[in-house]
C-alpha cells in the first residue's frame, strides 16, 4: 500500500480542518507503524479548497492549505518519530472551477406587478443540477460587456419545465434583451461533468480557450446523439 488518503468534504475556507486531518492520518500511520512497521510512502489530505462562487465567499490562497498542511505533517510525523512521507493534495474545484463558464442565450422573460421578473435562458438544470439539486449559488455576468452594471435583479430560469429550473434564485445582471449571452461564472468544476440529457435533451458543447485561441473539445449533441441507442420494437 502506497499511503493513507482522506477526504473531510468540499468548499472550506478554514485551514483547521485540513490540519486536524493531516494529523489524524500521521497518527493512524504511526499506530500501523507501531503495529505492523508500516511506513507510509504517502499521506493524502484530498480536496476541499473552496473558490469564490459570490461575492459572500472568501477563499484563501492556495499557498495558505499547502503551508499548514506540510507544515502539520512534517511536525506530526517528526512527534512520532516516523519518516516524513510525500504530501499530495487534490485541488480539484480550486482550479477547474474558476476556470470554467457557462454561456446561455437570453431567451424570453416574465414581468409580474409586484414580483421579482424572471429571464429564461436556453439551458439550466440539465447542464448545471447544483441549485436544483442543493441550492449551490453562482453569479452571471453579460458575456460581452462583464464590467456592465448592475440594473435589476431577476430570477435566472433554464428551460427544463420544472420549477426548481433555477440557475441562479437573484440575480443582478444589467438590462437584457433577446439573444443577449450571460455567462454563468466558475461553473468549471462541476458543470459539464455532471451534465445529463434531462428531459431527453442534448447537453452544450466544450470549448478551451486560451491566448485568444479556441478549440472545440467536445462537440454539442445532437437529437441524433439521443436516440443512436434507441432500436425499433414491433410487438409480437
Amino acid at each position: 500500500m502506497l499511503g493513507i488518503h482522506a477526504h473531510i468534504g468540499s468548499q472550506i475556507f478554514e485551514l483547521n480542518g485540513f490540519q486536524m486531518a493531516a494529523d489524524k492520518l500521521v497518527e493512524i500511520a504511526a499506530d500501523w507503524h507501531a503495529q505492523f512497521g508500516y511506513q507510509p510512502e504517502v499521506i493524502n489530505v484530498g480536496g476541499g479548497f473552496g473558490i469564490q462562487y459570490t461575492k459572500d465567499d472568501h477563499p484563501l490562497a492556495p499557498e495558505a492549505f499547502v503551508d499548514a498542511i506540510v507544515k502539520t505533517i512534517k511536525q506530526s510525523a517528526s512527534d512520532r518519530g516516523l519518516d516524513m512521507p510525500a504530501v499530495w493534495i487534490e485541488p480539484g474545484r480550486s482550479i477547474a472551477g474558476p476556470a470554467g463558464y457557462s454561456l446561455y442565450t437570453v431567451g424570453s422573460r416574465k414581468d409580474v406587478p409586484g414580483l421579482q421578473s424572471y429571464l429564461t435562458v436556453d439551458g439550466g438544470m440539465g447542464d448545471n443540477i447544483r441549485p436544483a439539486l442543493y441550492q449551490a449559488e453562482y453569479e452571471a455576468v453579460l458575456a460581452n460587456d462583464p464590467a456592465a452594471k448592475p440594473t435589476e435583479t431577476v430570477h435566472l430560469a433554464g428551460k427544463y419545465c420544472e420549477s426548481g429550473d433555477i440557475l441562479i434564485d437573484n440575480a443582478k445582471l444589467p438590462a437584457t434583451k433577446p439573444g443577449d449571452v450571460v455567462a454563468i461564472l466558475d461553473t468549471g468544476a462541476y458543470g459539464y461533468s455532471m451534465a445529463s440529457n434531462y428531459n431527453r435533451n442534448p447537453r452544450p458543447a466544450v470549448v478551451f480557450v486560451e491566448n485568444g485561441e479556441s478549440a472545440l473539445v467536445v462537440e454539442r449533441e445532437s437529437y441524433a446523439d439521443l436516440t443512436r441507442l434507441d432500436r425499433p420494437y414491433q410487438a409480437k
